[in-house]
């Protein structure tokens, strides 16, 4: 019989539909005062698994990962135990500060689950353009997942 954590895990096509599917990630870094600082955060999903997010530069998030990039990410859902489902990610954290790819992350995340044409998108980039400038990109380099879904169970525990 196989264990139990390999019934409930999900593949790397789960995964990604899942991750494609939900808005909000919760990101933690390593804290100044050695705490764990997590926080919920909108995010973009590149074609290469990379996880892509934006914040004002001088946030206590860009100093944390200054010090340390090592990142633990998780996306979670469900409401009853046989429903939870869910991905941690650990990875390294990378600040890019190219006005440029802020804007394209900002709209990366404000079009998710949006079908835009070239002109809403060009009208997206254009109303994003003024926060850009403060802004830097957390670009999330995976290294390993820790998989859950309890519906795979089929109610027996």
């Amino acid at each position: 019989m196989p264990s139990r954590r390999k019934l409930i895990e999900l593949t790397a096509d789960e995964v990604r539909d899942y991750l494609d599917a939900e808005k909000t990630l919760i990101i933690v870094g390593n804290g100044h005062n050695g705490y764990p600082h997590p926080m919920p955060m909108w995010f973009a999903l590149d074609p290469d698994g990379t996880i892509r997010c934006t914040t004002f530069s001088k946030s206590q998030k860009v100093l944390n990962w200054q010090r340390d990039p090592k990142a633990t990410l998780l996306v979670e859902s469900g409401i009853e135990y046989a429903d939870l489902k869910g991905v941690v990610i650990y990875a390294t954290c990378e600040i890019v500060d190219d006005p440029d790819e802020v804007r394209d992350t900002l709209v990366a995340i404000n079009s998710r689950g949006r079908d835009l044409d070239a002109g809403a998108k060009t009208k997206l980039r254009e109303a994003v353009s003024g926060t850009a400038a403060k802004r830097v990109v957390l670009k999330f380099n995976p290294k390993r997942y820790v998989t859950w879904d309890h519906a795979k169970l089929g109610g027996r525990y």
